[in-house]
């Protein structure tokens, strides 16, 4: 399918796909995962011949997808999502008299999702994305990425197998196919999972369309993770062995790696220690390894690094380990604080824990922050706090920031360059508000009205009424 075809046709389904009644959509989204679970043998074998997750990892992540579709269906059953809000006329209003007046959110128009690497299910052709946009009466073009091919149009025949309309759900293939895509006129927003070269590019293009569009980017971050003297003193073998595993959890091919360490000097060794006894993992392809390998030996080059973890074999994807005191990372912070995806670790060794807080300031957005300190600390720690959720859309106190839960509270986003849209979530039910305009209708006879809007309420969504 040409992207001209797959947009022309989703254009087409969108106004037949928003009107929808709330359960023919969940039933839609039911369908999906119904039909993905069915084939989840032959899926999984897909992706692992393709992305060398391996099969625990990748069967944990077709549940996820899976889950996440029917937690959308149960959102859109339930029809909060509308925000209906209905104002009587009033005439003795303080500002003037008040016209009746119904305000709801409805469908944006077609989304195009260009799918990730790193999650070839859960952020991929029926991901979070797709299932949100979906959710919200979009009908979704699903740009695929090539570093899993096979797993894409086979996911993507399911899809069109599990009963929705016509257009609801296309795919396409190809970079420069994607670009074509994002420049149609019948695209409304896109989404977009991937590195920030990649989104930067596409996030220009968005904006400089004839009629601009949300372009909603998650483009990278570090993570930054602070610890604590006492923390450090207090649980150091807890700290070390935790840092270590969600640094090289699936090869440190997570947006939310660990990557950058604030932490007193002494816990250095125990990292290390740690971070010896992980082995090589393959990578998701060659292009990612090699700017693996090519970003890690330009970090560990700059000044005042010193190599504390790594491989005698320079071309190996075994874990690396880098340190640099405060010092010199403040006056290298734009390079040394670069997002290197993989296995690769910098901790900053501080004497002052006040001074660790300026740091965190200077840094750009990012999707995560931690704070690993003990409960009796929390007097001394509130200005700390306070630059951590500034800077970062999730923050954690004693945990690590690789897992991130499908719930209803999550947020997965954060200022720039983290994402282009800090003030939404690429996770969680609350990620259906991308796909949403608001629109008013004032003094509308009820038959003419949207059904959330009317008296009557055929849907039975929630109204708030003044």
């Amino acid at each position: 399918m040409t992207p001209d075809q797959a947009v022309a046709a989703a254009v087409s389904a969108a106004a037949g796909w928003a009107a929808a009644p709330p359960q023919e959509r969940a039933e839609g989204l039911t369908a999906i995962a119904d039909a993905l679970e069915a084939a989840r043998a032959e899926l999984v074998a897909l992706a692992d011949e393709e992305s060398h997750l391996g099969e625990t990892r990748l069967n944990g992540e077709l549940t996820r997808t899976t889950f996440q579709l029917r937690l959308f269906a149960d959102q859109v059953r339930e029809g909060a999502f509308y925000d209906a809000r209905i104002d009587r006329p009033d005439p003795q209003w303080p500002s003037g008299p008040r016209p009746d007046l119904r305000r709801y959110r409805t469908a944006l128009g077609p989304v195009l999702v260009f799918a990730a690497s790193n999650f070839p299910f859960a952020f991929s052709v029926a991901g979070g994305d797709t299932a949100s946009a979906l959710a919200a009466g979009c009908p979704v073009v699903l740009k695929a990425h090539p570093g899993h091919p096979r797993l894409s149009r086979r996911t993507a025949e399911i899809i069109a197998g599990a009963g929705l309309p016509d257009g609801v759900f296309g795919l396409i293939e190809g970079e420069a196919e994607g670009v074509e895509a994002l420049r149609h006129p019948g695209i409304a927003a896109a989404a977009f999972t991937g590195s920030e070269k990649g989104g930067l590019a596409l996030a220009k293009i968005a904006a400089e369309r004839p009629t601009p569009i949300p372009f909603f980017g998650e483009l990278g971050s570090v993570n930054p993770t602070v610890v604590t003297p006492r923390a450090a003193e207090t649980r150091p073998d807890e700290i070390a062995q935790g840092y270590a595993a969600s640094l090289t959890l699936g090869a440190g091919q997570f947006c939310t790696n660990p990557g950058l360490l604030f932490a007193p000097e002494a816990l250095v060794d125990e990292i290390a220690e740690r971070l010896r006894g992980v082995a090589a993992a393959p990578m998701l392809n060659d292009r990612i390894e090699a700017g693996f390998l090519s970003v890690s030996d330009a970090l560990g080059g700059r000044p005042g690094v010193r190599r504390v973890v790594w491989p005698e074999d320079g071309a190996s994807t075994a874990p690396r380990l880098l340190t640099m005191d405060l010092a010199a990372f403040r006056a290298d912070a734009d390079a040394a604080g670069q997002e290197c995806f993989g296995p690769l670790g910098l901790v900053v060794t501080y004497d002052d824990l006040a001074d660790v807080a300026d740091a965190v300031a200077a840094l750009p957005g990012q999707l995560t922050t931690s704070l690993h300190a003990e409960q009796d600390e929390t007097g001394d720690l509130a200005a700390l706090t306070g630059v951590l959720a500034d800077r970062s859309g999730r923050v954690l106190w004693n945990q690590w920031p690789t897992g991130v839960a499908v719930s209803y509270a999550m947020e997965h986003g954060g200022p720039y360059p983290a994402t282009t849209a800090p003030a939404t979530t690429s996770v969680g039910t609350a990620a259906i508000e991308r796909f949403l305009r608001p629109v008013a209708f004032q003094g509308w006879p009820q038959e003419l009205l949207p059904p959330p809007l009317r008296d009557d309420n055929p849907w039975k969504v929630p109204q708030t009424v003044h």
